[in-house]
């Protein structure tokens, strides 16, 4: 599967990108802020078929993220992550049309689990 990732950590985004392309997937594109990642998604010819999100960002929040690129495509998956204590904003994350989360730091099998559900 095509995997986009979306954390304002550098370390963050190595971390799930080796984790996602061991998992035999790869990561089309990355993007540190909300912003960027609108922009990645419209300009990308082939689109990520997942959308790795951090809740926690500069700007706008993962939220706001999730809200953005549903209006672009009502079928996109997004995955949330966020950090242990950030249940209340996981909630709103799913309301807003996240299909999943997962908890820093993640688990590889889990992250895996949730890119092919």
């Amino acid at each position: 599967m095509k995997i986009m990732i979306v954390d304002d950590a550098i370390f963050m985004r190595a971390v799930l990108k080796n984790m996602v392309e061991k998992g035999g997937h790869t990561v089309v594109s990355e993007a540190g802020t909300v912003d960027e990642a609108v922009r990645n998604y419209k300009s990308l010819p082939k689109k990520p078929d997942v959308v790795l999100m951090d809740i926690t960002m500069p700007n706008k929040d993962g939220i706001e993220g999730v809200k953005e690129l549903i209006q672009i495509n009502p079928d996109i998956k997004i995955i949330m992550c966020s950090a242990m204590g950030q249940q209340g904003m996981v909630l709103d994350a799913i309301k807003a049309g996240a299909k999943d989360f997962l908890v820093k730091p993640v688990e590889e099998q889990r992250l895996i689990d949730a890119i092919t559900k």
